[in-house]
């Protein structure tokens, strides 16, 4: 009898040293600067305005891995901007601070040079002006070119146009917090962002992205 009592107060120690080192992912953002009128917003799947970001709670030591990471994308060439800028932890939405690719399907691609624990993504598009950015997907994989292996964390791809899977998660409008992303502890060295033009145009615009992880290797 002793010795289970003994048992429980160390396992409701070790309990109570997990809960003490959890914290919770906040995301850093930039003043709102909203600098143009909006085209009409009309999606079957956006989500309800002022939806609270899910609250991540993650154990001691996982970082922003992204930051500073190499960055690849589908378009070899983008319009505007340096893909390095992805990285490079400045958010606001003024020229200088964002890649434009071009249109149709493109992919950005953050190489986080081992393989990571992924519990939470941070992601901003252009939000100078409010629009929704069209079938965003991320993948997570080991293989760079993610033929095998991927592990999807969100999707709103609701009609399957892009032929990657029909996706549950709503459409949402950009905004300078961005938007948080659970990772679901998913795994991979490469995560990679799609998307499909935007509500006012046919490009797609990144600003930033974060990935909250720790090494597995």
């Amino acid at each position: 009898m002793k010795t289970r009592f003994l048992s429980l107060i160390l396992a409701c120690s070790v309990s109570s040293v997990l809960v003490a080192e959890d914290t919770v992912i906040t995301l850093e953002f930039p003043p709102p600067k909203v600098t143009s009128t909006p085209a009409p917003i009309n999606l079957p799947h956006l989500e309800l305005p002022n939806k609270k970001p899910p609250v991540i709670k993650v154990p001691t030591g996982v970082t922003n891995v992204a930051a500073g990471k190499t960055v690849t994308s589908s378009d070899e060439w983008p319009i505007i901007g340096e893909l390095d800028m992805i990285t490079d932890g400045d958010k606001e939405s003024e020229d200088g601070y964002y890649v434009e690719l071009g249109e149709m399907q493109q992919w950005v691609q953050v190489d986080l040079e081992t393989k990571t624990e992924i519990y939470g993504i941070g992601l901003w598009h252009y939000h100078a002006q409010p629009r929704a950015y069209l079938d965003v997907i991320i993948q997570v994989s080991d293989d760079p070119e993610f033929k095998s292996g991927n592990t999807t964390v969100f999707n709103n791809d609701h009609d399957d146009s892009s032929k990657m899977g029909r996706g549950s998660d709503p459409a949402y409008v950009e905004k300078n917090h961005g938007r948080l992303i659970p990772g679901k502890k998913a795994t991979g060295r490469y995560v990679r962002f799609y998307s499909d033009g935007n509500t006012s145009d046919g490009l797609n615009q990144y600003i930033e992205v974060e990935v909250f992880g720790r090494s597995v290797e």
